[in-house]
């Protein structure tokens, strides 16, 4: 059957890559997903096969014994992902803003210190920016490391919201430097944070308290990271300069907003191959319901918001990876693949009509699944903030 959301000007490898990806994601991720999201198990197996296909060094530079392709290809690997399970993607999404983040601003020693071991998975990334008191106010972060006379830190406070809080190995967490600076967000720092993969106290002042139980994209751990008395070097830093954190992590939910959107992208390509073939093979007043108008026309607008979705995806990623600045372009793309996904996927759920409901029936997991890119990487309300600020930039009246 043909595929919605086929890309072209794809190079060989790129082509083969998402050849090999799709290959595995049809049978190793699809025959298994329902019974893995339904009983909240890691998908440890998933996750093994991915590392022997390179994909957690996908954008890693060569030197560093990853793959060195593009954030179009990794975008387009998330959205073959998450056709078949969001929450495997979502295990792969915050390494990758963590590698990419060492990669753009780390020192030249923490490069050659992480980036080889996350090539292989060895080492696997989680960030943090959110609190449980603020989401998107990140410039008003409570968590603060306090320099020492020895020139090391102490880091206290409660970070949330942290997809891989357990599995990973490397957290970059945003936290407050008194530094004293006019503007609140200058006077945050990223830290990298090396721990053992777990619950509890998983390394002296560091709790990860357990899994935060969720609505749905079960199978990967998201929990709360606590500081209390933790210590830090200042080789911790990353790129080693303080003050540098809320640039830095802006730079890499840029990459994040549009890992998001290829994940909505992957969801609403899944609801609509079920709708479709689901359409055919259900019958009522003695035809296919897909041949009534009213069922026609609502797959005529699933495909036609997938494609538009998937466009402006690959448009954010390719400007992305030549190198110019696409905090718009990224909230257009989040935005609209986000709104149409939750869109689409409830299209998906009528047309199945009450075994939609069941949970036999692969429809209900993405209905629970969909509205978590609503909120990810930021919602909805603070994609048009970004949209229209830099709009309002670019039209702005002489």
């Amino acid at each position: 059957m043909t595929r919605l959301a086929q890309t072209a000007d794809l190079t060989d490898i790129q082509r083969e890559i998402l050849s090999t990806v799709r290959s595995f994601v049809d049978k190793e991720i699809i025959p298994h997903a329902q019974e893995l999201e339904h009983g909240d198990v890691y998908p440890q197996e998933i996750v093994d096969g991915l590392k022997e296909l390179g994909i957690f060094g996908l954008m890693i530079p060569e030197e560093y014994g990853g793959l060195g392709e593009s954030l179009l290809t990794y975008a387009l690997v998330v959205e073959e992902i998450a056709r078949g399970w969001m929450s495997v993607s979502g295990v792969i999404n915050t390494h990758f803003i963590v590698a990419y983040m060492i990669k753009q601003h780390g020192t030249q020693e923490q490069k050659e210190h992480y980036l080889p071991r996350m090539a292989t998975g060895e080492v696997r990334g989680a960030f943090s920016m959110s609190e449980p008191g603020l989401g998107s106010d990140v410039a008003g972060i409570r968590t603060k490391a306090t320099k020492q006379a020895d020139g090391g830190y102490v880091i206290d406070g409660q970070k949330m919201w942290l997809t891989n809080g357990g599995s990973s190995t490397l957290v970059a967490a945003l936290v407050r430097t008194e530094l004293g600076a006019e503007k609140a967000h200058q006077n945050l720092t990223t830290f990298l944070v090396e721990k053992p993969a777990g619950f509890g106290e998983v390394k002296p002042g560091l709790t990860i308290p357990g899994k935060i139980d969720k609505m749905g994209y079960k199978g990967v751990d998201t929990t709360e990271l606590v500081f209390d008395g933790y210590r830090a070097e200042a080789g911790d830093i990353l790129g080693g300069e303080p003050g540098k954190g809320f640039s830095q992590m802006m730079d890499g939910v840029e990459v994040g907003r549009v890992n998001v959107a290829a994940r909505a992208c992957g969801i609403s390509i899944r609801a609509f191959e079920l709708a479709v073939a689901y359409a055919q093979q259900r019958e009522t007043f003695g035809k296919p319901i897909a041949q009534h108008q009213a069922i026609a026309f609502q797959l005529a607008e699933m495909a036609t918001k997938v494609e538009a979705a998937h466009l402006m995806m690959v448009n954010a990623a390719r400007l992305k990876d030549r190198g110019e600045r696409n905090d718009v372009e990224a909230g257009m793309a989040k935005l609209i693949a986000s709104e149409y996904c939750a869109e689409v996927t409830t299209q998906s759920f009528r047309i199945h009509g009450g075994y939609g409901y069941s949970k036999e029936y692969e429809i209900e997991r993405l209905m629970r699944e969909a509205p978590f890119l609503l909120i990810g990487e930021g919602t909805s309300e603070i994609q048009k903030t970004i949209i229209s600020r830099g709009l309002l930039k670019e039209y702005k009246l002489r």
